[in-house]
Order: C-alpha cells, then structure tokens, then sequence
C-alpha cells in the first residue's frame, strides 16, 4: 500500500495554508452579481457572487458590517473586497467579504477612500495647514467653467453683498479628460496673480462628475497654494478630496460666495452702530467733562481773594457776636453776684440799723454793751443815735426778753457786729 495517503482533514488543511500562503488570496477585488443573498439573524449575511462564467460562495461577517454602506439584494453589480479561503469542514473554498462597493460608483469610491487615506497620513489635512479667510476681501479668484450654474450664482451673490469686490475668473475644465490639469493650472495663475481668497469648485452631478476635484494633482495644488482656498464642490451632500484638503469647505458655490465676499450692508450697518455708540459715548464724556469744570469753577471762585476776605470777615463777625454774648453773660453773672454782696452788706451796716431806729449802747469805756445782766444800777452808759449820743445812768435793770416783742430782723440779729443796741420808735 503506498505511504502517501492522507485524511481529508489533512487535504482540506493542506489546500487552506496554500491560500493563506497566497498574498493575492489575502486580499483580493472581485466583481459580479449578487445572487441568493440572505440576511441571518445572526447579523452574517451570505450571498453567491456570479457572472457568466461561473460562481463563488461569499460570507460577510457580523463583525465585518461596516463594511456595507447599502442594502444589498439579489440583482445588484457589486465588487467585494477580501479573502480567499477553505472551510475545512466542507472542504469548500469561499469569499470572505470585507467590504462590498457597488460596482462602477463603487470602484471609485474605493479610489476615493484610498487617496483620502494616504493625504491624510501625510498631514495634508491637518487643521495647523488651514489658513484664515480673509474678512474683508478685494480680489476674489474663481476656478471653474466660464459658462456654469457655478459661476453665475457667485456672481449674483457677490454683486449682492458687495459690488465693490473684484472677481477675477480663470475658466478652467472641470469634468472630462484634462480637467485636473485645467484646475491645478488656475490655482496656480490666481496664486501667481495675487488675490485675496480664492474659490475652486462646480456644481452638482455625480460621483464621475466631480472626480477631477479627487484627483491627488488637484488636492497638492490646493495644499501648497498660498493663497486661502474655499472649495465648493457639487451639492451639500457631495464630498470630495479637495473639501478635505481646502482651508474652507463651502456646501455649495453660493455659500462659498457668502464666505468669501462679506456683506457690505452688514458692515454700514455696523458703523452706523459703531457711530451712534460714539456718539453716545462722546456725549456723556462732555458731559462729565462740563460738570467738572463747573464744579472746579465753583471750587476756584470760593478760593479766591475776595471770597476769601469775605469769609473771614464772616468768621471774625460770627466770633464778635460770639465775644460779646459771652461777654455779656459774664457781665450779667458778675453783676447778679455783686448785688447779692451789695444786698449783704447793706444787711450787715451799721448805720442801716441805727436807721431803723436802733441804738448803739456802751459801758464809760466804749465797750458795747449786749447784755443787761452785765450792768448795775448807778452805772453810765453811752448811747449813740443814727444823729447824735447821748450819756445816761442805769437805774433799774429788767432781764425780760425785750425782742420778743419785735419783728425779726431780716438781715441778722439784732445788734449783730454793732454792739449793745436799744430799739426805738
């Protein structure tokens, strides 16, 4: 029996590591019709892939959705991206989808996506790349057809916002054989001309429509242009390479105008704004100014000479009025107390008593005689009136309490400090 003889596990693994082996297996574009596709719950969806020549088994993955952008059906031109390999239970070799392109769009989407990524690896649509629009623009360059839909609404909208602003168009071809090389000339002249911003785009069509703004040559021109560039390519839905690769993306050739040429009515209206607030500002500046100046004026006429002699002569009126009430007071008080002393002294005199009918009594020797007890009968004694003295002789002495009989003296009592004094009439 010969040795050579092996399993068909063997076979099926043998016949699977070719492929894997096989680098064009790995990773391979092929194209045909979709045909007994189905959707399993499991989120894999198996199809047969058919031309007129023959037919393959193909499997997209749950974890490999992504990679179709459309629902797919049965009838549809489609061209699958992936790898080849053998189940080895089956022993049935099959495609392993990784990405399913309509076929026609779809190759050139797949030329899109791989330009895209590769610009992007390099940095060319880096936001450190991006030059700021100009605001306020005089000269705006255009690249597009001479007699499209494009140009027409730019300059209907740029004549609208701004009829002073210039625009400078270079006619290039934007679809068909050479149109790259016609964009990337006209970036280059209005680059070399020297405007202000520049606008590069077209209007809508399709996917082959647009390419030339895909183009690698076009997106460098753009990249290394000094100028600011605004691309407007196609519709709001449509992308392209240079919208990535521009300083701007605009959605349209109108709006690309509306970022490039600012509104002049804006900008007087702004003005007028910036006048008025002036103004105001201005008139509340005087104002403050002026009252100042009243207020220092105020201040500079208290300060001078005249005001000044004025006002002290007010101070020195106001402190002789003050002098003269305090002087006055004092006056008042020293009178009041001098005619209560006058009042005492007047009480206390001697000739007031004796004017009062009061006598002044002494012994032979002059000494004032207060008490009768003191005396004794046959003794002389002096008594002296308010008009003359006369001398007389004790002859009888009574110790009865004479005063009672009399008012009380309101100064003091009776013959205080004038000696022994004796009532009269």
């Amino acid at each position: 029996m010969n040795k050579n003889v092996y399993s068909v596990s063997q076979v099926n693994s043998y016949i699977k590591n070719m492929f894997a082996q096989d680098f064009m297996m790995n990773r391979i574009y092929v194209k045909g019709e979709v045909s007994n596709c189905k959707y399993h719950p499991t989120g894999h969806t198996y199809f047969t892939l058919k031309d007129a020549g023959g037919a393959i088994q193909a499997v997209l993955f749950s974890r490999d959705r992504k990679g179709l952008g459309f629902p797919m059906k049965n009838g549809d031109n489609v061209v699958v991206l992936g790898t080849i390999a053998v189940y080895e239970r089956d022993g049935k070799y099959q495609l392993y989808a990784k990405e399913i392109l309509l076929d026609g769009a779809g190759l050139l989407y797949q030329r899109f996506e791989a330009l895209k990524r590769e610009l992007e690896e390099m940095g060319m649509f880096a936001k450190e790349y991006k030059q700021p629009i100009p605001k306020y623009a005089q000269k705006v360059g255009i690249v597009t057809a001479s007699t499209g839909a494009a140009i027409r609404d730019i300059q209907n909208i740029a004549s609208r916002r701004n009829p002073y602003v210039q625009l400078i168009l270079y006619p290039a071809l934007v679809q068909g054989e050479g149109a790259a090389a016609s964009i990337v000339e006209g970036i280059t002249a209005l680059d070399d001309y020297g405007v202000d911003v520049m606008i590069v785009g077209r209007g809508g069509g399709s996917m082959e429509d647009l390419w030339a703004f895909n183009e690698e040559a076009v997106a460098r021109a753009i990249f290394e242009c000094r100028t600011p560039v605004i691309s407007a390519v196609g519709h709001e839905t449509d992308v392209t390479i240079s919208d990535f690769v521009a300083d701007l993306r605009a959605p349209t050739p109108s709006a690309a105008a509306e970022l490039a040429v600012y509104d002049v009515k804006e900008l007087q209206e702004q003005l007028m704004g910036y006048g008025v607030s002036l103004n105001q500002t201005m008139s509340r500046c005087i104002a403050t100014y002026r009252e100042r100046v009243k207020h220092k004026k105020e201040q500079i006429s208290f300060f001078t000479p005249e005001n000044r002699i004025r006002d002290r002569r007010q101070r020195w009126g106001d402190l002789q009025m003050q002098l003269s009430d305090v002087m006055e007071q004092k006056l008042f008080m020293l009178r009041h107390r001098m005619e209560l002393c006058a009042g005492g002294l007047e009480g206390a005199s001697p000739l007031q008593k004796l004017s009062q009918g009061y006598a002044f009594v002494a012994d032979e020797t002059g000494r004032a005689v207060r008490d009768a007890a003191a005396l004794k009968t046959g003794d002389l004694l002096q008594i002296h009136f308010l008009q003359g003295q006369a001398k007389v002789q004790v002859q009888e002495i009574t110790m009865e309490d004479c005063l009672k009989k009399e008012e009380p003296y309101a100064g003091g009592s009776p013959g205080e400090d004038a000696g022994g004094a004796v009532g009269g009439n």
